[in-house]
């Protein structure tokens, strides 16, 4: 595949995408702070690039599923950031009806299957889901994001194999952030280039610097493309970095204020905001205009969640089970 050009369109959608990513994620750090959300929360500030070049090289059909850092990916996918907002909330009108919270959001009618609190758990469901796919006929490519900590889960080498021997169109995208829960990557893995896991089962793979939005993109629409051919899966190793702990109660101490700082330079909204200013297809007072849309998204999505209501004691064991109609279930 030749290497693409992005048009002023993708750039200032990427820079809106990211935005809204990073002012809400924000907010949500503040509520957090006054206990407005509650349970866990794991913020995605920094790795925006990732999911915003995935989805501008990916088609409206193809499916999304994640890990428990979800909530970048689900406003990516088109869920409204109300829901999103009233999710974390814990409120009835979330994206899973206030069922989920931070950890679990999911939306079928935008073709995103969560938000998965198990490490590594959601990585056999994304092959059965491009399984499923490919099985009906269709040529939908799933992305299966999961950290560079789950990376050791044995299920990751057991769907490898499968998704190889059966070309299941499935892409693995390993967002390597460099510390899993807090350990670094050198401590716990003999691997430490970890694309080349995939390498050992003829998956083709590779490594992708996830701080540059254009890199994802062309790294995923290269993968999309075997999927779609029937070629079968690929690995992706995107390199990134979040600025926060790695959720709201990780003070972050194993690595040091000038690690961060050195990676703030590579901001992948800034990278991509040069590109616009430099290209003069925006001003500042453009961008500017792009960000008041975007805080006023934000805001809108708190006071729609602030006047939600709970769930109703009605609904605590619907959405658990699917009721078979089987004799011996009882009500």
């Amino acid at each position: 595949m030749a290497k693409q050009t992005f048009t002023k369109e993708t750039y200032l959608n990427w820079y809106e995408s990211m935005m809204l990513m990073r002012r809400f994620e924000e907010k949500s750090a503040q509520l957090y702070g006054q206990q407005k959300i509650k349970g866990f929360c794991h913020l995605y500030i920094g790795q925006e690039a990732v999911v915003a070049g995935t989805m501008s090289a990916l088609e409206k059909d193809d499916r999304l599923i994640t890990a428990y850092r979800d909530h970048a990916h689900a406003l990516a996918c088109g869920i409204p950031a109300r829901e999103v907002m009233a999710e974390l909330y814990g409120k009835a009108t979330g994206c899973s009806k206030g069922k989920g919270g931070s950890m679990h959001m999911f939306s079928k009618e935008h073709n995103f299957f969560g938000g998965h609190g198990i490490v590594g758990g959601q990585i056999p469901l994304g092959a059965g889901i491009a399984f499923a796919d490919m099985y009906r006929g269709g040529k939908q490519v799933t992305v299966c994001y999961f950290g560079d900590g789950a990376v050791r889960q044995g299920a990751l080498h057991e769907t490898f194999n499968m998704a190889m021997l059966w070309k299941i169109p499935v892409i693995f995208v390993i967002e390597n952030n460099g510390y899993a829960m807090g350990t670094s990557v050198e401590r716990t893995s003999n691997v430490e280039e970890l694309y080349k896991i995939g390498l050992a089962y003829d998956m083709p793979s590779e490594s992708v610097d996830g701080m540059r939005t254009e890199d994802v993109h062309e790294a995923i629409a290269r993968a999309a493309e075997r999927g779609r051919k029937g070629d079968g899966p690929s690995l992706l190793e995107i390199r990134t970095y979040r600025y926060r702990g790695h959720s709201m109660s990780d003070p972050a101490k194993y690595r040091t204020k000038e690690e961060v700082e050195e990676y703030k330079k590579q901001d992948p909204i800034e990278q991509v905001k040069s590109v616009i200013l430099a290209k003069k297809w925006a001003t500042e007072a453009d961008l500017d205009k792009i960000e008041e849309k975007v805080n006023e998204i934000v805001l809108d999505s708190v006071e729609f969640s602030e006047n939600s209501p709970y769930p109703d004691e009605s609904e605590l064991f619907t959405d658990v089970y699917k009721e078979s109609g089987y004799p011996f279930i009882k009500e």
